[in-house]
């Protein structure tokens, strides 16, 4: 019975290793695929030896050790705060001089001036992070409104640049900035950003620097292409802190090193940021019809600075939505205010609307037709004193209750303001000489040939007779002394010169437009 037990067991061993003939197994593996392939020069094989064997030969070998020390790792959450998140992204080289280091004392030294600039910054920095990673550019680029406006995105300056990019109105049109009696995209906080980060992305493909494209988007690239080329010429160092230009440009890398250097390591600087959290401060919301800048604000229920500092580019008190379709709202309210305006029963949604110029007037004249003041007409306008309006000037005007349509997409992209200066000039009637015309007369006097035709209810092409009184509207002789002395002889003495003059001295002085 023992035997016969002992040979079911040795059986059914028998019949188990039969079940696993390594003929099941793949034999296209190659031998230096993965581990657990047969190791070169194995002799080990199988029950039937047309089969690979399994299993190497020899003894288990140890795995060679990784020093992971050297591979760079990445945080798997992105940092709460979003000071941290700029840090992680710098990518420039440093700049180690002097006026670095004169700039850190001046920043650091101003804690008022810091805490202003951080806190206006605040609104807009972590949009400006953003679109610096998705464009894989270095992040001390988002500091640099510190440097241009102090990220104040309605600073103008004495050369007409504005915004917080700080775009002269040229520049700005050629990188698309709308620019007219409505709106200056070069305020807008989404444009103006767009616009300035490919202006740099295009001077650093140009320079393949970043100081220099700093340099460039400072000084302009002609300018740093000529004085790279000087500096060829005279065999000295083409860098940054090589070459000529002007103090504003020498001091503009330096600001932004002191700036980076005190958001790198603040406590070093005895300087405090703000708290910025590392998630969006507004959203855009889409508007349909035009709306009063107010009523906007009270429904979004944001104060009216607060709503101004996001939509900066919107001058005047109503938002056409056929040039501004959408405004920004900080986070939390943008939901609250397509609520209330939808919910909204107070009537229309501005009390303004565009109106051309049919001819040049007189502001007075301009407010009367449009049923408004003079004052609130130049207030509203921003019409400085003592000028006429042009024709064909766009003016922004109360909506009367007849009208209920909105400004139509051509005026809200294409409305200008022409004003003229309200020169005080005095008729003047000169004899004409022989072979005079017109044009001769126009040239002679400094006035528009056009203009002086219709003063003489003649054509353009008109010649005059010899003697013939030729009516003329000149400024007013200034009065005499040495600041007359001073300015030079007046039109009205030069014509005399030229041609015998009557003047109409007895008549009171008109208020005519120079054309």
């Amino acid at each position: 019975m023992k035997f016969l037990l002992h040979w079911l067991v040795l059986s059914a061993s028998v019949w188990l290793a039969g079940c696993a003939n390594p003929a099941l197994a793949p034999t296209d593996t190659p031998a230096s695929s993965s581990v657990g392939a047969p190791v070169s020069g194995s002799t080990s094989t199988s029950a039937n030896d047309s089969n690979p064997a399994l299993y190497p030969a020899g003894g288990l070998k140890p795995l060679t050790s990784l020093h992971l020390g050297s591979q760079s790792v990445h945080a798997v959450l992105p940092p709460a705060d979003l000071w941290e998140r700029v840090r992680r992204g710098f990518a420039m080289p440093d700049l180690d001089t002097d006026l670095v280091r004169e700039r850190e004392l001046w920043y650091s030294s101003r804690p008022d001036y810091m805490a202003r600039m951080t806190e206006r910054g605040s609104k807009y920095l972590f949009y400006i992070v953003e679109e610096l990673e998705r464009r894989d550019m270095p992040s001390e680029l988002a500091l640099l409104p510190f440097i241009e406006s102090a990220f104040n995105p309605q600073a103008i300056s004495s050369a007409k640049a504005a915004g917080m990019w700080q775009f002269m109105p040229a520049t700005g049109k050629h990188f698309d900035l709308k620019q007219n009696m409505f709106r200056d995209d070069r305020r807008d906080v989404i444009e103006s950003t767009r616009a300035a980060l490919d202006y740099m992305q295009k001077l650093y493909g140009m320079f393949g620097d970043w100081h220099l494209a700093l340099a460039a988007y400072n000084w302009g690239e002609g300018s740093v292409q000529r004085a790279i080329k000087k500096a060829k010429k005279a065999g000295t160092g083409t860098g940054y802190t090589d070459l000529v230009m002007p103090m504003e440009t020498r001091f503009y890398v330096p600001k932004l090193q002191a700036v980076k250097n005190i958001v790198a390591n603040p406590e070093s600087f005895r300087v405090t940021l703000p708290e910025i959290g590392n998630h969006p401060y507004f959203q855009s919301v889409e508007i349909t019809h035009d709306i009063d800048v107010s009523l906007a604000a009270s429904l979004a229920e944001v104060p009216l600075d607060d709503f101004r500092a996001l939509n900066p580019s919107a001058s005047k008190p109503v938002l056409l939505a056929a040039g501004t379709s959408q405004i920004l709202l900080p986070w939390d309210n943008a939901e609250r205010f397509q609520s209330n305006l939808e919910a909204y029963t107070g009537g229309r949604l501005t009390n303004w609307t565009a109106w051309i110029a049919p001819t040049t007037l007189k502001p007075a004249d301009a407010a009367k037709r449009v049923g408004m003041t003079e004052a609130e007409l130049l207030s509203v306008n921003q019409i400085p004193p003592r000028m006429r309006i042009r024709a064909g000037s766009t003016l922004l005007v109360r909506r009367s209750a007849s009208i209920d349509s909105d400004v139509t997409e051509h005026v809200a992209d294409n409305g200008y303001l022409s004003l003229a200066p309200d020169v005080v000039l005095r008729k003047t009637v000169v004899k004409a000489g022989k072979r005079d015309n017109v044009a001769s007369m126009a040239r002679r006097f400094s006035v528009s040939a056009q203009v002086l035709a219709d003063w003489n209810k003649v054509s353009t092409s008109a010649t005059f007779r010899l003697g013939q009184s030729v009516v003329l509207y000149l400024p007013a002789k200034a009065r005499a002394g040495r600041g007359a002395k001073a300015r030079g002889k007046t039109a009205v003495a030069r014509a005399a010169k030229r041609a015998p003059v009557k003047s109409a001295a007895r008549k009171k002085p008109v208020k005519l437009a120079r054309q």
